[in-house]
């Protein structure tokens, strides 16, 4: 009887501490607030996924030492997409079944951001991405917002470039996803929009690394530019395999060239590319932000700047919506001239941020600098 006995109040203390366990559980996830973050950590994309880290970690910081929202701490919860859709997918599902998130901030790569737009819009989760540009986005449902510049916008800055250089002939080299392949459209459009002609479009896969083959074409065919349209280490190698192969040609690139790690990579072959990206202008804000950066030993960039932005932005679209998802929805269509370190944003009917300068460089001497357009 005595062990029978026993064995009971075991039981009792076992039941005792699991009700203890799950109850302070409930209590301190009912006194959390989640977002989810979806970027590459792993793979070619993996810095972007580091950028943003780093300025989401800083808005993290400083929200929660200010209080939180609503009185409640602030958790990210970041997920690895490797700029692959399948993966970004079940990112997103992990993030809204098992982690319960509030909003997610993501995708990068257009195509992860595509492939999770329906179930972002199933859910009622908002899907603000911070890289992203295709133009298919803007229409992808009330809940997917961006705070980057859409392909419309980058092709226009690219035939601008081309159009001060004289530039009447081209090819066009692009990354065979819907990011490169609609990019490749918009500036073969607005190229010829200018009078201008493409002599060759050629595709190559996004695990390519030989691209002789797409070079040789483009090299017979004499052109004065070459439109490049991929992402860095692609970019990369195939400037490296130009120069070998003697092809010597003006090369306009995307904002996915505005990676440091492409000069390294590229090497001289870089020399005189010519890019287009989101520019960043000086300001208070952005004082602000390089100095507590620099804390780390970084510095600001286009990626780290979105990242702080887009989390400060949910954050202030819970305080003013409260934790339905709908109502963060319409709390981010509300905001109005938001002061971020990117700029002021304000979103349009379409979940893009309305105004978003682009700015224009050079690589000169191994180094990015500022190209003047006027």
């Amino acid at each position: 009887f005595k062990l029978q006995f026993a064995w009971i109040v075991i039981g009792i203390v076992i039941v005792a501490l699991v009700i203890v366990f799950v109850v302070t559980k409930i209590k301190k996830e009912s006194e959390e607030i989640k977002i989810g973050h979806i970027a590459p950590f792993t793979g070619d994309g993996a810095i972007w996924g580091e950028w943003l880290k780093d300025g989401i970690d800083i808005a993290v910081e400083e929200i929660n030492t200010k209080g939180g929202i609503k009185g409640k701490r602030l958790i990210v919860i970041h997920e690895d997409s490797q700029v692959k859709p399948e993966i970004g997918v079940s990112a997103l599902q992990k993030l809204i079944t098992i982690d319960k998130v509030l909003a997610v901030i993501g995708a990068v790569g257009s195509s992860v951001s595509l492939a999770c737009a329906p179930i972002a819009e199933k859910n009622h989760i908002v899907l603000l991405s911070p890289g992203s540009a295709a133009n298919k986005i803007s229409y992808a449902g009330d809940y997917i917002f961006r705070i980057f510049p859409s392909n419309n916008q980058e092709a226009q800055r690219l035939v601008e470039v081309a159009k001060k250089l004289e530039i009447k002939k081209a090819v066009i080299l692009f990354i065979n996803n819907d990011y490169g392949a609609e990019l490749s459209m918009v500036v073969k459009t607005k190229f010829e929009e200018e009078e201008g002609r493409i002599l060759l479009i050629e595709g190559y896969e996004a695990e390519a690394t030989d691209f002789r083959t797409q070079l040789t074409k483009a090299k017979d065919q004499n052109p004065e530019a070459i439109f490049l349209l991929g992402y860095p280490k692609d970019m990369s190698l195939i400037l490296r395999q130009a120069k070998e192969m003697g092809l010597k040609t003006q090369f306009l690139a995307p904002d996915t060239f505005n990676a440091p790690e492409i000069l390294e990579w590229a090497g001289d072959a870089a020399e005189g590319v010519i890019y287009v990206y989101p520019a960043l202008f000086k300001s208070d804000r952005l004082t602000t932000f390089a100095e507590t950066l620099k804390k780390y030993g970084k510095e600001p960039n286009l990626l780290n700047t979105m990242g702080y932005d887009a989390l400060h932005l949910i954050a202030l679209a819970i305080e003013k919506g409260g934790v339905k998802k709908e109502r963060i929805k319409e709390a981010l269509y509300e905001i109005k001239d938001f002061p971020g370190v990117t700029g002021e944003i304000t979103f349009d009917k379409n979940g893009d941020v309305v105004y978003r300068p682009i700015g224009v460089r050079i690589v000169k001497e191994g180094k990015f600098v500022d190209y003047l357009m006027e």
